[in-house]
């Protein structure tokens, strides 16, 4: 064995038997390239990744290339998931080189640890002879390798705020920004398939979450803003159909390799699957559309059955692969179709696109509803073949319970059993929204497990109340970044206001607090990078543009403006817009890569609704609001006649004549109180 035996991280000890001498990243493999004077490769990816399996496969299995890299370089393997602090800095290392960035990425740094090169996935000849190349040029050319390393690592640490010029101003918010920023987001969407126009095509929650916002801010009568929501339910709509749904299991795979939603890399991530609840969720509350909670109800089941530890926590992945084979699980032959579906395989067949020759690689198919041109939806088939919608629903449930049984014997995709604290975080939000938009008590039941499991488990009590970052076997570790602090206050936050459990709320501000005294930097107060108690790399970065998962910055930024109106705390609300107002330039220019900063603009363009609900009703009341979509507000509650409580929104707030009784303020000026949900939206609708 290698030096990763004792090692949590799946994708690490997945490579625990490997010839490569793999230490994992830390004090040790570092050390020891000082002292021996070698460079230093670091081999990043993750457990659910296809072609880091390959290049296993092909090189690091194979004692001949296990040689030539333990001879000549110190090897280091790392887990993104596990050290997306690592992750990140080397991979902007290697974009500076001007080489596309991916996974598996490999680094070659000088034995301080400053990179000088890095490639992607390369064939095992290929990658033989880069290693004899790099090591010759760091025998023979050292000096200006060093060199070199040196400009990059220098490049690393300038600031972000120098590197775009971002100055200190205070933000300025207006509907005629806030459309400009809507125009920039929907020049990149694909209007006739959803989702962007490009491929691969990735789901972008944070995109069609803007777009809703959008939506509920704007004048909803104009061309413009319908066109916004038309996006997001053709976006959602083809993605629902479409293969990167799992149209048996539930859950999303990370990204269509096509632009039709067709063929999609099959892993399954938390992060992903955590959002479009979210998504889904706020979207039905907009617009009841049936198959929005299909998706949010079956989604859950697939998380639940799939990727919930017996702690409470959610595993972190399911592999592309089974037996090798990219998507075999989820995949299947025509005779084996027809042979489980016996009489009705052939309107299955024209449901869901089946070929005798299969529609995908090595003649299997993938099930799914969404063609180049259109969907098809339950209601246009059922037309279609002359049943009912009922009609239809018995036979799918029939064939899908076949289909899903067969599947179930096969051998399935690895799992990933690490336990994130940040992609908790967020499907501790996707599990609350699912919860405020359907009303079903398992969805608050599994939020409420999964948030005392985080607040359990992965919070160090010992060291101020400090996160931990990942969990696995009973055992956590690594300092929390940003983005699991700035997800799980997200999570929090919202769990409070579903249940006006007070103490969700004083432990989303703990945390936040921490962040506030930890998180900042000196010579800049307002943006936040890693905790000064983290280990010391040799850049410190600040995450300001938004992804596949929105950027730490931008979320926390939203979580001090909705903890200053939940608390009172004017200083929050001054830090969040301050913070908006650095970004506001760069939002401008780039909605598009920062569409969680556009979507925290859209609601400062308008005053954010504070609903106070006092009285024996106020969870009745409290769901009914939610089951309507409104981002823009916060509420908070009780059940206390007198309504006790230490809230600022809930002070010297009660009953009147026995009566439930919600109170709507705008900018601490309140309207007077009313009895019932129909008259809160009418002040709303003001």
């Amino acid at each position: 064995m290698n030096h990763l035996e004792y090692e949590t991280s799946p994708y690490l000890l997945q490579h625990v038997n490997n010839p490569v001498d793999w230490y994992p990243w830390g004090d040790e493999a570092l050390s020891r390239a000082r002292d021996e004077d070698k460079p230093i490769l670091v081999s990043i990816g993750y457990s659910a990744c296809h072609w880091c399996h390959v290049m296993e496969r092909e090189s690091f299995e194979k004692e001949a290339v296990a040689q030539v890299m333990n001879e000549n370089f110190v090897c280091i393997k790392v887990d993104r998931e596990e050290r997306p602090d690592v992750d990140a800095i080397y991979m902007d290392a290697v974009q500076a080189m001007g080489v596309q960035g991916g996974w598996p990425l490999n680094v070659f740094l000088m034995p301080d640890a400053k990179p000088f090169y890095g490639v992607t996935y390369l064939p095992p000849q290929n990658w033989v002879n880069l290693l004899g190349n790099i090591r010759d040029a760091f025998d023979e050319k050292r000096a200006d390798l060093a060199q070199s390393a040196e400009g990059f690592a220098q490049e690393l640490n300038h600031s972000d705020v120098d590197r775009y010029g971002l100055t200190d101003t205070e933000p300025l918010f207006s509907t005629d920004t806030l459309d400009a920023l809507h125009r920039k987001v929907m020049v990149k969407a694909d209007d006739e398939k959803g989702g962007t126009n490009r491929a691969p095509k990735f789901p972008m929650p944070v995109l069609w979450r803007f777009l809703l916002r959008y939506y509920a801010v704007s004048d909803q009568k104009l061309v413009t803003t319908k066109r916004a929501l038309q996006q997001v339910t053709l976006t959602l709509d083809r993605m629902a159909l479409g293969g990167i749904y799992d149209q048996l299991g539930g859950g999303f795979a990370r990204y269509s390799t096509d632009t039709d939603w067709f063929a999609p890399h099959f892993e399954k991530m938390l992060y992903d699957n955590g959002q479009l609840l979210t998504l889904y969720a706020e979207a039905y509350a907009l617009t009841k559309n049936p198959l929005y909670k299909h998706v949010v109800y079956q989604t859950i089941a697939f998380a639940q059955r799939e990727l919930l530890s017996p702690d409470g926590g959610f595993y972190s992945a399911l592999d592309a692969d089974s037996e090798g084979i990219e998507g075999k699980f989820y995949t299947f032959t025509t005779p084996e179709l027809q042979e489980a579906l016996g009489d009705d395989f052939g309107w299955f067949a024209d449901l869901y696109s089946i070929r005798d020759e299969g529609n995908w690689e090595h003649n299997r198919n993938i099930l799914h509803r969404a063609g180049p041109r259109s969907v098809i939806t339950d209601e246009a088939f059922a037309e279609h073949k002359g049943w009912t919608l009922a009609d239809l629903n018995v036979r799918l449930d029939a064939a899908h319970i076949r289909l899903f049984r067969l599947r179930d014997e096969r051998i399935r995709p690895g799992l990933d059993d690490k336990i994130l604290c940040s992609w908790n975080g967020l499907m501790l939000k996707g599990l609350v929204t699912a919860y405020r938009t359907f009303g079903e008590p398992e969805f608050l039941t599994l939020a409420l497990r999964l948030a005392f499991f985080l607040l359990k488990n992965m919070r160090d009590n010992c060291n101020g109340g400090r996160l931990w970052h990942t969990y696995k076997n009973g055992r956590a570790k690594q300092v929390g970044f940003l983005d699991d602090y700035a997800a799980v206050i997200d999570g929090l936050l919202a769990l409070y206001q579903a249940t006006f459990t007070e103490s969700w709320l004083t432990e989303a501000d703990q945390l936040a607090q921490y962040v506030l005294t930890n998180f900042s930097d000196d010579a800049d107060e307002l943006l936040f990078f890693t905790d000064k108690m983290g280990e010391d790399l040799i850049a410190r970065r600040k995450e300001l543009f938004d992804n596949v998962i929105p950027a730490s910055n931008s979320m926390m930024a939203e979580n001090l403006f909705t903890l200053s109106m939940l608390l009172d705390r004017p200083d929050y609300a001054d830090r969040a817009d301050r913070m908006m107002g650095r970004m506001q330039p760069l939002v401008e220019k780039n909605a598009d890569y920062l569409a969680n900063w556009a979507g925290l603009y859209a609601l400062r363009t308008q005053p954010t609704a504070e609903i106070a609900i006092v009285g024996p009703d106020a969870d009745r009341f409290r769901a009914d609001l939610d089951a309507e979509f409104y981002p823009n507000k916060v509420i908070c509650g009780t059940n206390n006649p007198d309504g006790k409580s230490d809230l600022p929104l809930l002070e010297q707030r009660g009953m009147i004549d026995g009566k439930t009784m919600v109170y709507v303020c705008y900018n601490r000026a309140c309207q007077l109180p009313v009895t019932s949900v129909a008259e809160v939206w009418a002040l709303l609708s003001r």
